[in-house]
Formats: C-alpha cells, sequence, structure tokens
C-alpha cells in the first residue's frame, strides 16, 4: 500500500466527539499516523507478519494503519470505554480484525516480550506528569523489536537521556520531526488551531535473556 492511500484511508475514519482533557485525548491525524506506519514498515520491517500493539489506542488510528499494512496482529489498548468503540467502529467500517483492551496501560498485565511492536501517541503530560514516559516505560518492556511513539520535540535531550539509561533501551533514535495539528477542541483552547514540533521515535529494547536463549 502507498503511503497517500494509507493517508486517505485514515482520513476517513471517526474521531472523538467528546474528547476528555483530564485523558489529554487529541487525534493523531492521518498525516502523522501514516508517515509513522509506513515509516516502521517500509524503513524497518517492523509492521506486516508481527504483533502490533497500540497503546493509548484512542479511536484506533495507528491500530488500524498497522493492520492495513499487514500485521499479523493488532491489539489496542485504552483506558476509555466510549474511544474503544469508536475505534472498534471504524476497525469494522475498514472491515479489519483488531483486538481492543480496555486497561490503564499501568496496570497491564503483560509479563516479558510478548509483541513484536508498540505504536503510540501517549499524552504527552501536560496533565499528568511523567505519564509519557510511563507508556514508554511499559512499551520497552513488552515489545522485543521495537516502539514507535511521538514526544514533544522539545523534551529530546530528556527522553534519549532516560530511555537509554532507566527504561531498558538498547537505543533511541530521532526518524523525523513533524508538526502535530492540535485543533480546537477544549474551552480552555484560544486558537482555532495549534502546530505543536514532534518527534518521531524509535526505540529499540534491549532484549529479554529468555529471547535470546
Amino acid at each position: 500500500m502507498k503511503l497517500k492511500q494509507l493517508e486517505t484511508l485514515l482520513g476517513d475514519l471517526q474521531q472523538f466527539t467528546t474528547p476528555k482533557v483530564e485523558l489529554e485525548q487529541y487525534p493523531t491525524g492521518p498525516h502523522i499516523a501514516s508517515r509513522l506506519l509506513y515509516t516502521a514498515e517500509s524503513s524497518f520491517d517492523d509492521i506486516s507478519n508481527k504483533v502490533v500493539a497500540d497503546f493509548g489506542c484512542g479511536c484506533g488510528t495507528l491500530g488500524a494503519a498497522a493492520a492495513l499494512l499487514g500485521a499479523e496482529q493488532v491489539i489496542g489498548i485504552d483506558i476509555d470505554p466510549q474511544s474503544l468503540e469508536i475505534a472498534s467502529m471504524n476497525a469494522e467500517d475498514l472491515e479489519l480484525d483488531i483486538d481492543f483492551v480496555q486497561c490503564d496501560i499501568s496496570n497491564l498485565g503483560w509479563r516479558g516480550q510478548i509483541v513484536d511492536t508498540v505504536v503510540m501517541n501517549p499524552p504527552f503530560g501536560t496533565r499528568k506528569k511523567g505519564i509519557d514516559m510511563d507508556f514508554l516505560f511499559v512499551a520497552l518492556k513488552v515489545a522485543s523489536l521495537a516502539v514507535y511513539s511521538l514526544h514533544k520535540t522539545s523534551t529530546r535531550d530528556y527522553i534519549k537521556r532516560t530511555a537509554l539509561r532507566d527504561l531498558n533501551a538498547s537505543s533511541a533514535e530521532v526518524l523525523c520531526e513533524l508538526r502535530f495539528d492540535v485543533p480546537q477542541l477544549y474551552k480552555f483552547h484560544k486558537k482555532k488551531e495549534v502546530d505543536i514540533a514532534v518527534d518521531l521515535w524509535r526505540f529499540v529494547p534491549k532484549r529479554s535473556r529468555v529471547k535470546d536463549n
């Protein structure tokens, strides 16, 4: 599937009707979502025939992209049941087989590296400080191949230092800088839309002893 076709399909997905500010719910636009997954597949072969988890899946855009690019299994995880309802409808509309799990990522009971790849657009941590790193901590524990994640460009040095030192990453690389379009969703938003500079990261977890044997 070509990048433009993937972006077009993702552009037709339903998004939040009543987003929850406490969960920092912002839709991952088709431009960013398509490039994240297309890069993961075309440059690193981390999607097709792989088990992919979409952490904080929201309306399921990243997971849908993974399924469209030939993932063997896609698991979308989110704490919000309303988001999962929309994600399920989106998967159904595209005739995609995606498993959805309602769960707080910090309480995810997975043991070991049981998925190949994690893709995510985690909360940036403006409402709950450090939640972006909580997501990354869990992702690097359960992925065997790679974690693809979006983080504010302003946090680049901190993200790299923490991932390598504290979060089980063997490598942490910024693949590109993107503009995240934040629409006017909440009452405190003064502008119609704002562009935020974000980095697309690829983290490689240290291999577990089980995998090495």
